[in-house]
């Protein structure tokens, strides 16, 4: 048996840093405590999700990598033996990008990852502020087994949990920032967004561990309620763990590697794959 603990976080931001750095670190120490092996927290977690305007002041939060934010949660890792994918807004010389690294339970700091899927819209405006990433999909090699990690917007594409479960993830983690659409209030995405992570997990035959912020954050007019409802699926896709909508939580589940990569054996989804009849998957209209 390979064994393994996986926490889900999620916890609200305000524009007071260090108390964000604070309460991540204390939620990692619970999750540490309480056997969790990787521990993963939410998108940007280290301000408000600043996205929800059009401002460049905000260029000013971005650090090149590594950075004092990943030195010092490289220090906590080591010292809690944990494995924690941690995300930042990156400046790479004049570019800027949603970034995350992956620092490994003795402390190491691995490979960046650079979140490929940008999107916009009303309180979502991420082009304003990222390049699309260029690093391509990633897979961890840590003490606590092979893992992928997308960044939310990521999280609504089968090409990504694919490409990172063919490349030997055996869990994927999804941090997150979603909440309501400030221009249609009627809209309640949690439930599309937990099914469409539920379908990779299933069709992967893979876990999945999801972190979302909570709180109301606001700018001027424009205000996201952020739903939380965190998550950890098992291979199948069924939700084993899930957070409710407003509370500071965590979440852990137990996982068996060995049996979980048995069963994906058994089902021969990898086998039967046919990439010689998936070429338009790499046009943008399906046909050039």
């Amino acid at each position: 048996m390979r064994k393994v603990t996986v926490a889900a976080t999620q916890m609200a931001c305000s524009w007071d840093i260090h108390s964000n750095i604070s309460k991540a670190e204390k939620l990692v120490i619970k999750a540490a405590n309480a056997g969790a092996n990787i521990v993963l927290l939410q998108e940007l977690f280290e301000t408000p999700y600043f996205c929800i305007e059009q401002n460049d002041k905000h260029f000013g939060l971005a650090k090149e990598y590594p950075n004092e934010l990943i030195y010092y949660f490289s220090e906590l890792a080591k010292k809690l033996n944990v494995v924690l994918p941690i995300s930042y807004f990156e400046k790479s010389n004049t570019v800027f990008f949603n970034s995350l690294c992956v620092i490994d339970a003795n402390g190491e700091i691995l490979e960046n990852y650079r979140k490929s899927h940008i999107p916009n819209g009303p309180g979502y405006q991420e082009k304003t502020y990222f390049s699309p990433g260029d690093t391509g999909f990633k897979v961890w090699n840590t003490l606590y087994g092979k893992i992928g990690v997308g960044i939310c917007w990521d999280q609504w594409f089968p090409e990504a949990a694919r490409s990172m479960t063919l490349q030997g993830a055996e869990i994927l983690f999804y941090p997150t920032a979603i909440g309501s659409e400030p221009h249609d209030q009627s809209i309640d995405s949690k439930d599309h967004w937990q099914r469409t992570m539920q379908g990779h997990s299933a069709a992967n035959i893979i876990p999945i561990v999801a972190s979302n912020r909570i709180g109301k954050e606001r700018v001027n007019d424009t205000q996201i309620d952020f739903y939380g409802s965190s998550f950890i699926t098992n291979e199948t896709g069924a939700t084993l763990q899930q957070a409710d909508r407003s509370s500071e939580s965590i979440l852990l589940e137990n996982f068996d590697l060995n049996e979980i990569s048995q069963k994906r054996n058994e089902w021969n989804l990898f086998r039967d794959r046919r990439p010689d009849l998936y070429q338009n998957l790499l046009t943008l209209d399906g046909e050039s």
